[in-house]
């Protein structure tokens, strides 16, 4: 396929990643989650990132699906930290941390947002999504994890879940794919690195100060049961601090969140 202007005119197609980041772009893809996972079970270097134009069986979490047309960013980025397995769920507050900084690096003005647990808003309503998938390397290690991202640049599925937006809605001049990769890359070099040399204490700390509904009330569906209160913090690995409505304070590791009636987590 030939290179294409963005919106701005510009050519974008393959784009540019900054220093030490090795890209594979692809026009088409069925998940650019998949081309990378099969990239690093084959030994590829960390920060390999995998980039295409469209994915045609993009996934989100929980096996549900992700629209991917042309104009929106799809990338997968290869990561092999030397961590234990259960401590490299942390990344999916990493990536949300850098996309939350990358966009907003770009369009200060759309003042991005993060809900719990890996989901960025502008404007209130989901902007990208966040997928991690990790293969262990025997033990409690783990050899590589694979973070894919998709981040509505030009457009957003009209029948999403949870209510969607896309940033051509929330800026004046169009933003190219590859200026938003290479600005998501950059902040995801400064907080991987971070949390590889201090532990998951400054991406709390990051992630707290871009934190949606911290000290509102919030309503939690896990498997088991669905419950109110209010978002109090995080704990010190991730997980949400609520106090309930009887006064408990309980500890969500996995489940839905829902704050002024909109859905959140996982849709």
């Amino acid at each position: 396929m030939a290179d294409a202007p963005d919106l701005a005119g510009r050519q974008i197609w393959p784009p540019t990643v900054p220093a030490g980041w090795r890209l594979d772009a692809r026009d088409s893809v069925a998940s650019t989650n998949a081309e990378a996972g099969a990239l690093a079970a084959a030994g590829c270097p960390e920060r390999t990132v995998v980039v295409a134009r469209e994915q045609t069986v993009g996934r989100g979490r929980q096996g549900r699906s992700w629209t991917s047309p042309p104009g929106n960013l799809y990338a997968s980025v290869v990561l092999r930290p030397k961590r234990p397995l259960a401590e490299a769920a942390q990344l999916t507050f990493v990536i949300a941390l850098a996309l939350a900084d990358g966009i907003a690096a770009l369009a200060p003005a759309t003042a991005p947002r993060l809900k719990w647990p890996n989901d960025v808003l502008v404007g209130g309503r989901k902007i990208s999504g966040i997928l991690l998938e990790s293969e262990s390397s025997g033990g409690a290690g783990v050899a590589w994890v694979v973070a894919g991202t998709g981040v509505n640049i030009a457009h957003h599925p009209a029948d999403a879940a949870t209510p969607a937006t896309h940033l051509a809605e929330h800026v004046a001049r169009p933003i190219a794919v590859g200026d938003l990769l290479a600005s998501y890359l950059a902040a995801l070099d400064d907080w991987y690195g971070r949390w590889a040399a201090e532990g998951f204490a400054p991406v709390r700390a990051g992630w707290l100060d871009r934190a949606l509904g911290l000290g509102g009330t919030v309503r939690v569906r896990t498997a088991r049961e669905t419950f109110s209160g209010r978002f109090d913090s995080l704990t010190a690995d991730g997980a949400l601090v609520v106090t309930t409505d009887d006064g408990l304070i309980r500890q969500v590791t996995a489940g839905d969140v829902m704050f002024g009636g909109a859905r959140a987590a996982g849709d």
